[in-house]
């Protein structure tokens, strides 16, 4: 967000260089001509910087496009089912550390869980 900000403040001073330049009615043709060159070449700069033109060729190119988005997409799915199986593991660890511990009512609410799974996978006939 402060990336945004700044190229936001920065066009706008480049805005206030633009109206100096062309108000300021002491200068020559050539001088403002050359004022609005400069201005020009900073604003080229910042275009350059912000990579807009390699943005606009990925949104043109559809198979780019597609390549990218499916790679990302891969790449989330894989970054979720891993970071499950983390959060998974380290829950039934310590699951496995309270059931350890034996204490009265998470030791019951741990072996009622138990029991219904345990009636569920008998019951089923397949």
């Amino acid at each position: 967000m402060k990336k945004r900000k700044r190229t936001v403040e920065r066009a706008e001073v480049d805005m206030e260089q633009l109206k100096e330049c062309l108000d300021d009615k002491n200068k020559s043709d050539r001088e403002i001509i050359e004022g609005m060159h400069a201005l020009l070449q900073k604003i080229a700069l910042q275009f350059e910087r912000s990579r807009m033109l390699e943005y606009t060729e990925l949104m043109l190119s559809m198979p780019r496009l597609l390549w990218v988005n499916f790679v990302a997409g891969v790449a989330r799915g894989v970054g979720v089912v891993i970071g499950i199986t983390f959060v998974t593991v380290a829950l039934l660890y310590v699951l496995q550390w309270l059931g350890a511990l034996n204490l009265p009512l998470i030791g019951d609410f741990i072996a009622d869980i138990v029991r219904i799974v345990q009636y569920q996978l008998d019951s089923k006939m397949y």
